[in-house]
């Protein structure tokens, strides 16, 4: 071996060693690596930070910034509010789950897709009185299963696609992975709908509970001239609002609480109904029955969400300026731009509008303000901020806009009339300006220690390639594979990317891959777009271990679960994908 060979293996050796240590976060761990590559030589200095500006890069950023604006548009609350029903048994539910969640994961970052839907399954179980943990795990697994079907579902396959233009001059299109990738996702769906979950050791977890105890508040939302439900009783929006686990207590009607809960009463313009629900299921509400705030001023709120407004909650003690006062009395509206929208109050019922309600000590507070406001407005009220859990006010009147642009980039780029990270980036700006996404908030969604690993080990990726070691790389796979069939070849590249996968960075681990897979096909004089197929899927499989794929991880507190739970469903998993994914990709992709 060469002198750059020696040293860039004793990099990568290093890096992935510390990864599996876990000590130091990934993106310092290869952002360092990175330095010592320059010091030493085997990085070129002018190429050191060529990666940042990768289009992988690019593209992984770009797709997490639109993820975010569907999510805030309600564009992903159109689909989850009218499917999921807590009445539905385990395996129909993680059924329809996990096909959602695939889908979603299809368009958008698969971790964004999760972080999404983990909040509604532990919901939907709690409802249903069963632990989330044994749903969270096919829903992880479902989502990082329905990214392997396109080219932006998964930072993968983006890689890849990338490498392929820079290696065969053109890259893979939009649903180019849609005929392997998606018989690998639907045949991996099927498996953990009807089997996979009752692998899952059953124990009960104190996590999802502790998320499902969220503070409740009283709130009030307004039926809008020219609504749908003007002349229909209180009492038929039950089975809507329990499907956003929000509790109608009852009715305001010309500033008058009705007698009981008003359940017969025919709701006219105006009227003010009474909930009981978290601040995201009291979101969701609103968007789902397209109701208003409980007056002309929060309505005016709504319209400038996209300049950026912010849900923050604040608890209030003795000393604080609002106690024993009323929002409506305190001119809280007018003098800091800011509305009451709930109150959570132990003990007591309250009988008049939440905005003239006297606030007492002990009260929880939900307010509407503007963003980057929410400190100086919880300081002139002399409150105490709460944990931050980033809640947000979803656009709903800029549901079908945000869709509508989206599936245009899509179709764009999938037509080759544009290259995707532009279209993607005109999304984006698209977005902006339109007022879905708040500018203030832009680069919030960013995950930028992903973009540092990408950005960092794109160059030493190159630099292993140009030195020589994926040949030497490959040329070990194939003397182990001497005198193989195809198909074995493939499943050998496909059992090693697993391997690396489960244990690394699933980016790293194509990073390094891809090159190899084109190294051998090069070496066998065959295509290496099977090759590459095979890498893209086996380095999205990442089932066997919670740090081989974020969604793993995300779900690891929540679903109670321990380190040794995920082999128990995830390694027939990976197996099925391996005996799908060969004959597909040999099929769809011949050498």
């Amino acid at each position: 071996m060469t002198f750059d060979q020696i040293v860039l293996f004793a990099l990568f050796a290093a890096v992935f060693g510390l990864l599996l240590w876990g000590r130091y976060r990934y993106d310092i761990v290869a952002f360092s690596a990175l330095m010592v590559a320059v010091v030493l030589g085997v990085v070129p200095a002018n190429d050191a930070f060529a990666g940042f500006g990768h289009p992988a890069t690019l593209v992984v950023a770009l797709v997490l910034v639109v993820s975010a604006g569907l999510v805030r548009s309600g564009a992903v609350f159109l689909i989850t509010r009218t499917l999921v029903d807590s009445s539905r048994s385990l395996g129909a539910h993680i059924t329809l789950m996990g096909g959602i969640g695939a889908v979603l994961s299809a368009f958008m970052n698969n971790v964004a897709a999760l972080a999404l839907l983990m909040p509604v399954d532990i919901q939907t179980a709690r409802k249903a009185g069963r632990t989330p943990g044994m749903s969270l795990m096919p829903l992880s697994f479902a989502t990082i299963l329905g990214g392997m079907a396109t080219l932006i579902g998964t930072p993968p396959n983006i890689i890849i696609a990338s490498i392929r233009a820079e290696t065969l001059g053109e890259p893979f299109g939009m649903f180019d992975f849609a005929p392997v990738g998606g018989i690998a996702a639907l045949a991996g769906l099927l498996f953990v709908a009807l089997i996979g979950w009752r692998l899952i050791p059953l124990r009960q977890n104190a996590a999802g509970a502790s998320e499902a105890q969220l503070s409740q508040y009283i709130a009030e939302l307004t039926v809008p001239e020219g609504s749908e439900m003007i002349g229909q009783r209180l009492g038929e929006f039950d089975k809507e609002a329990e499907k956003a686990d929000v509790a109608i207590l009852g009715l305001i009607r010309d500033g008058k609480r009705l007698y009981g809960r008003a359940a017969g009463q025919l709701l006219r313009a105006g009227d003010a109904l009474v909930l009981e629900a978290t601040p995201e299921a009291l979101d969701e509400f609103r968007t789902a029955a397209s109701l208003d705030f409980a007056d002309a001023a929060r309505q005016e709120k709504l319209g400038a969400v996209g300049d950026g407004l912010e849900l923050v909650e604040v608890v209030v003690p003795e000393t604080a300026r609002i106690k024993g006062r009323s929002a409506q009395a305190l001119g809280l509206a007018w003098r800091q731009n800011t509305v009451l929208m709930g109150l959570a109050r132990q003990g007591r019922r309250l009988t008049r509008h939440i905005r003239q309600e006297q606030i007492e000590a002990g009260d929880i507070l939900l307010l509407l303000c503007p963003r980057d406001r929410g400190a100086d407005v919880t300081e002139w009220l002399g409150c105490l901020p709460l944990a931050e859990r980033g809640l947000s006010v979803t656009a709903n009147d800029k549901t079908w806009l945000a869709i509508g642009l989206f599936a245009g980039a899509v179709l764009a780029a999938s037509l080759g009339i544009i290259y995707l990270p532009i279209a993607l980036g005109l999304v984006v700006v698209a977005y902006v300006l339109t007022k879905i996404l708040p500018l203030a908030e832009l680069y919030d969604h960013i995950e930028w220690p992903v973009v540092v690993l990408l950005g960092s080990m794109i160059p030493l990726g190159a630099a292993l390639d140009s030195a020589g070691g994926t040949a030497l790389i490959a040329e070990s796979l194939l003397t182990l594979t001497n005198g193989m069939p195809a198909w074995a070849i493939l499943t050998v590249l496909m059992v090693v990317t697993m391997t690396l996968s489960d244990v690394l960075n699933n980016t790293a681990t194509a990073i390094v891959a891809a090159p190899v897979g084109i190294q051998m096909a090069t070496s066998l004089g065959v295509s290496p777009d099977p090759f590459l197929m095979a890498v893209a899927v086996a380095a999205s499989a990442a089932f066997l271990t919670p740090i081989g794929h974020k969604n793993n991880t995300l779900v690891l507190g929540p679903g109670g679960y321990h380190f040794g739970d995920y082999w128990r469903i995830g390694l027939p998993l990976e197996v099925l994908v391996i005996a799908v994914s060969i004959p597909s990709i040999l099929l769809f992709w011949p050498l």
